[in-house]
């Protein structure tokens, strides 16, 4: 394909069979870190840099990469399976609204939860605190942890039915490294923007402001991420 289709396009995610992700469009790659308190409560993210990238790169899928993130070729090594067995549906039609919202309306969709943690912490869960809206503090809690949900699962409105408000966040893809009870490890590859992604399986994938991209090879809803690759206890704030 010449530079100038490629232009035309403009980004995007192309979801390689087996393979790694190709993305084109010159994407900015940064890496971002989890900010946690002193309980290991999940707050909020920050920025720890950028990462030189050409027009078009490939970052890794199987998660057996020796330069991380990108590709190396591991993947036809080791018969890394990719199949992709996320759901092809529009996340409106999965959504479910949690009851008892005071001037918001908060809904979830579970099948794109991959546990990250910031719905919740040592005093309540955001399931908890959406009946209690009417005092705006509480109402702000909720609004921050929806906005700083990575995978796009919890989302807000501010009437009933009304249209979801999303976080204004740049096109681009983060490298994630969390923070559990047992150190810092690699996490997704956290997509913003609306970036368009391609399955490689010709299935219509969903245009979101927020995704998580499986990087460890091991997610059961590939090509999106589950929390496969985190500690079983990680995510858990710890005891006070």
């Amino acid at each position: 394909m010449s530079d100038s289709c490629e232009n035309e396009r403009g980004k995007r995610i192309v979801v390689q069979p087996d393979g790694p992700y190709l993305v084109h469009g010159h994407v900015p790659l940064v890496r971002k870190r989890q900010v946690v308190s002193e309980h290991g409560e999940p707050l909020t993210w920050e920025k720890e840099g950028a990462l030189a990238v050409p027009e078009s790169y490939s970052l890794c899928r199987c998660g057996q990469s020796r330069r991380k993130p990108f590709c190396d070729g591991t993947h036809s090594e080791i018969d890394f399976d990719g199949t992709e067995t996320a759901p092809t549906s529009v996340t409106a039609e999965r959504q479910v609204r949690c009851p008892g919202g005071q001037h918001i309306e908060v809904k979830s969709d579970a099948s794109l939860c991959m546990n990250a943690g910031f719905c919740r912490n040592r005093q309540a869960t955001i399931e908890e605190l959406v009946p209690e809206t009417e005092d705006i503090g509480v109402r702000s809690q909720v609004i921050a942890m929806v906005e700083r949900c990575p995978s796009g699962s919890l989302t807000y409105a501010m009437e009933r039915e009304g249209p979801d408000i999303e976080p204004d966040l740049p096109q681009q893809v983060a490298v994630v490294t969390e923070m559990t009870s047992q150190g810092p490890i690699e996490g997704p590859l956290w997509v913003t923007g609306n970036i368009p992604i391609e399955r490689a399986d010709g299935q219509p994938f969903e245009t979101r402001n927020r995704v998580t991209l499986c990087g460890c090879g091991r997610s059961k809803i590939k090509p999106l991420c589950d929390g496969t690759h985190r500690p079983s206890d990680a995510g858990e704030a710890e005891e006070a």
